[in-house]
């Protein structure tokens, strides 16, 4: 009898742990949920509803006629680094002139990710359009200047890791209580206004998150910047250190013009006051 009472947990145990490493295994095989599958909310900013190359189906923008503006400005430009058929996620926006957001409902807890799309598709140098995102008050990305990371009409993904357990939810290092709803915030900092082109939350990790094509100026330059740290000889051999070769900016696709390029106002002003003075001058000379 004692036999029987330890032999049904002992079976119990191993057909658990045999479901779960078949579960794993079909998962590592593409017998899982596929990536579309485990998108639980997924928005087109500024557009209309697309489904993309993965199957993931962006909703038309929930904020239209409520918050910001939509702009569709990107149209005109291709962007580089995203497939044809998904380039309109990149090619229009909403932004505001405020802080804005959107607020993603998620009923069960785990492990998710935040991916956030963006391209600079107006300005045409960095330092003209910076800004925070914060999820639920967390501040996840900070001073995003997207023309800096990339360049010009060229596809950026933002992704963020977070977890939600037992009503707590878990972002880069910051913990809070967790009431059925996540807000994603676009903070408005010194620079324009804040923006987003499209973003989306699936259950995962960022090894799930699909890779945008590559660039090759991106590519130089992180292969640059891995060459800044060559190690050292004498006494503390072995020790890296960073060498003080610049950092190269990605300048790419179509330039389009600085739009405060055009007020020179402040240029014109020193002439007219010079005129101003040499006239009534002139004249006086002249009478003499």
């Amino acid at each position: 009898m004692a036999m029987r009472r330890v032999t049904v947990p002992l079976v119990a145990g191993l057909v658990a742990a045999v479901v779960s490493l078949l579960a794993e295994q079909c998962w590592a095989n593409g017998g899982g949920p596929s990536l579309a599958e485990r998108v639980i909310w997924a928005v087109n900013a500024g557009g209309e509803a697309h489904t993309d190359m993965h199957g993931i189906h962006y909703k038309k923008d929930p904020l239209e006629g409520k918050v910001g503006k939509a702009s569709d400005y990107g149209l005109r430009l291709p962007i580089l680094r995203s497939s044809p058929e998904d380039q309109v996620l990149y090619q229009t926006e909403r932004y505001n002139e405020d802080t804005f957001g959107y607020e993603v409902p998620i009923r069960e807890e785990g492990d998710y990710i935040l991916v956030m799309k963006y391209s600079e598709v107006y300005f045409a140098q960095s330092q003209q359009k910076v800004f925070d995102v914060r999820l639920n008050g967390h501040t996840v990305v900070k001073d995003l200047d997207i023309f800096e990371r990339v360049g010009h009409s060229t596809a950026h993904d933002e992704i963020v890791s977070f977890s939600i357990h037992r009503g707590k939810l878990s972002v880069k290092g910051g913990v809070s209580t967790f009431n059925g709803k996540l807000n994603v915030e676009f903070v408005k900092g010194y620079y324009d206004n804040p923006k987003v082109c499209a973003l989306y939350v699936m259950k995962g990790t960022s090894e799930d998150v699909p890779k945008l094509q590559p660039h090759p100026g991106l590519e130089k330059r992180e292969e640059e910047e891995d060459e800044e740290e060559e190690p050292e000889g004498g006494e503390e051999g072995g020790k890296k250190t960073a060498s003080a070769a610049p950092k190269y900016r990605v300048q790419s696709g179509p330039r389009t013009p600085n739009p405060y390029a055009a007020d020179n106002s402040s240029l014109m002003f020193p002439i007219l006051v010079a005129f101003g003075v040499f006239i009534p001058t002139l004249f006086c000379l002249c009478r003499l």
